[in-house]
């Protein structure tokens, strides 16, 4: 068994991840991730996915919902944060990048607004970090591989698919491609829009009550769709309580994929799956207790702060 094969074993039963495991999985994802555009290319049926927010055993539900084989790789899209609020953040990142590691060309993982140092310092990765290793290295070596994650996705050259929404500074696809995404996240500009902004009913760009990025309404997403030829508008980044919402005439949708949010929302949870000639929405629910492990020694305000 090779170690990428011990780590998929113990992140999956949400078990600790030995220190040289997890620096090893993480050194090869940024061996792998530089090797992606900005905006990566997927053509086919691709099952596109929301936040997940270290729900590990949830994101196991989810592969269940869309008939996972690991035998026989489906495309999967992730649209980023896969770390903080939920209990078990290092194991829920760790388990997707073996599968990022063994399937380059079915898993590609977009970058979240979670994942950044300013806010996964506060809500929960940052904390998990040092009680398992007892110091913040795995912590920032993450946020490195997080520097490399691509910023958006496009799926049959016609549906846009990016983590928060629309950025007023950008409105052809192709400008992302120039921009350099090996940082930090920054707090301003179109990496910080397309990571932050949330649809609103407006007809003008506002700035945005989380303090990142802007609202923007129904005559942005048309314009956005209009120039870019583009079918729809694929994100997260919103609880949504049936999983899944459209928005703008079916110009945007939101994707959802972290049932009971935070372990209290008893919302649903969904993925999108894009085909060629349409798409399918697929909803599930959260893992029953009896299915998941939930540890007993970790303070709630890491969670529901």
């Amino acid at each position: 068994m090779s170690d990428f094969d011990s780590v998929l074993q113990l992140a999956e039963a949400g078990d600790l991840i030995p220190e040289h495991l997890i620096i090893s999985l993480l050194m090869k994802m940024m061996e792998v991730l530089s090797k992606e555009n900005n905006i990566v290319e997927i053509n086919g049926s691709v099952n596109v996915c929301g936040d997940i927010h270290g729900q590990l055993f949830d994101l196991l539900e989810l592969f269940k919902a869309t008939n996972f084989d690991i035998n026989n790789m489906g495309v999967y899209l992730f649209l980023g944060d896969y770390v903080d609020r939920g209990r078990f953040s290092i194991e829920t990142f760790a388990y997707l990048s073996v599968l990022k590691i063994k399937f380059p060309t079915k898993i590609f993982l977009l970058r979240g607004n979670h994942e950044s140092r300013q806010v996964n310092q506060m809500y929960g990765f940052y904390n998990q970090s040092i009680t398992n290793y007892g110091h913040s290295g795995v912590w920032s070596l993450a946020n490195e591989v997080f520097d490399f994650l691509p910023m958006a996705a496009l799926v049959n050259d016609n549906v846009f698919c990016v983590h928060g929404g629309l950025s007023p500074k950008i409105s052809l696809i192709e400008s992302l491609s120039v921009l350099n995404r090996r940082k930090e996240l920054p707090s301003r500009g179109p990496l910080a829009d397309i990571c932050w902004s949330d649809p609103e009913n407006i007809l003008e760009w506002h700035e945005n009550q989380r303090g990142a990025g802007y609202l923007f309404g129904k005559p942005q997403v048309d314009a956005f769709c209009h120039n870019n030829k583009l079918e729809f508008v694929a994100r997260s980044h919103q609880i949504v309580d049936e999983g899944f919402k459209w928005y703008f005439d079916n110009k945007l949708c939101t994707v959802w994929s972290a049932p009971n949010y935070m372990y209290r929302f008893n919302n649903k949870a969904s993925v999108l799956r894009v085909e060629n000639n349409g798409y399918e929405i697929l909803y599930f629910n959260e893992c029953p207790d009896e299915l998941r492990r939930i540890p007993d020694d970790l303070p709630l305000h890491w969670f529901f702060s």
